[in-house]
């Protein structure tokens, strides 16, 4: 399989497995499962499975490690201690359609990222193959009515996903730029170390004020579920991907999330498939292609 295609088979299970983290998190406010808690509980077992896979390579290149501290733990700054909370925060506001709508920023951010720190240079085709796509989520999520989208109300929760977006394209750009001579998993380990530190104040926080966790079956598939798929599976995925190819053509990948986040409502809700999905998709999967047209590899 050629570099492009691994990274693409990479780059399309991320976005399955992080889809399915916004329709398990809508879950857990359902369950009333504490939204910090359930993102300290999730890393924190990442962080025990992790570990005996990891430990011999950190021990090794811990002077390496060392020497790149800084920017590792402002990533995982980012990604573990705050995308992932203010995702389970947002969701207990808004919908799910709003929060993965958001996510269509992404892309445009990480491409004026990628041009603010020097990364790599935007063509007519990577531009092109964002419109197509930003068109794409934009009548999935209308039902390709135009009054749905300018009527939508935007609330804190929504608010707060435009957090998300920074940061994640901030971490996309870094990870890119750092080139970091690390296993994907060893670099998950130490990301997921350093944003234990800032969770943990997290989850004091939520047990101080009564938020407790209630051990029941909704709970333990929730976090089975985020522990195995969008934290270990999709982050490796991830990061492969953007060590192949770079950010800006990884990053329209995340077009298809609110795709695959209506198909899943279609097999759990009983939803119908309709036209609007099917002109969706195909814009989605038009501008992916297109932002990967002309490649230098």
């Amino acid at each position: 399989m050629s570099k492009n295609y691994l990274a693409y088979t990479f780059l399309t299970l991320a976005a399955l497995f992080w889809s399915g983290n916004f329709i398990v998190g809508k879950f857990a406010t359902l369950f009333e499962v504490p939204p910090l808690t359930l993102n300290f509980l999730r890393w924190f077992m990442v962080w025990f499975i992790l570990i005996p896979f990891t430990i011999k390579e950190i021990l090794v290149k811990r002077k390496y490690i060392k020497q790149n501290i800084l920017v590792i733990s402002f990533m995982g700054i980012l990604t573990i201690s705050m995308f992932n909370s203010v995702v389970y925060f947002a969701l207990n506001f808004t919908q799910v359609i709003n929060a993965v709508l958001m996510l269509a920023a992404i892309p445009p951010m990480i491409i004026i990222f990628s041009s603010i720190m020097k990364i790599e240079k935007t063509n007519l085709f990577q531009i092109s193959g964002l419109i197509l796509s930003i068109f794409g989520v934009g009548t999935i999520i209308s039902n390709a009515s135009f009054q749905k989208i300018i009527s939508l109300s935007f609330n804190i929760g929504d608010i707060w996903m435009l957090v998300c977006v920074l940061s994640w394209s901030l971490y996309s750009t870094l990870l890119k730029k750092s080139k970091l001579e690390l296993s994907q998993f060893s670099l998950i380990q130490i990301m997921v170390t350093v944003g234990l530190i800032f969770l943990f104040p997290q989850f004091l926080y939520e047990q101080s004020i009564g938020l407790d966790v209630k051990i029941n079956k909704a709970f333990i598939f929730i976090l089975t579920y985020v522990v195995i798929f969008p934290a270990i599976a999709a982050y490796y995925c991830w990061q492969k991907a953007i060590e192949l190819i770079g950010p800006n053509r990884s990053s329209m990948f995340i077009q298809l999330m609110p795709l695959f986040s209506a198909l899943m409502a279609i097999i759990i809700f009983k939803e119908k498939f309709q036209l609007f999905h099917f002109i969706g998709a195909s814009f989605i999967i038009s501008g992916i292609y297109l932002s990967n047209k002309k490649t230098n590899d």
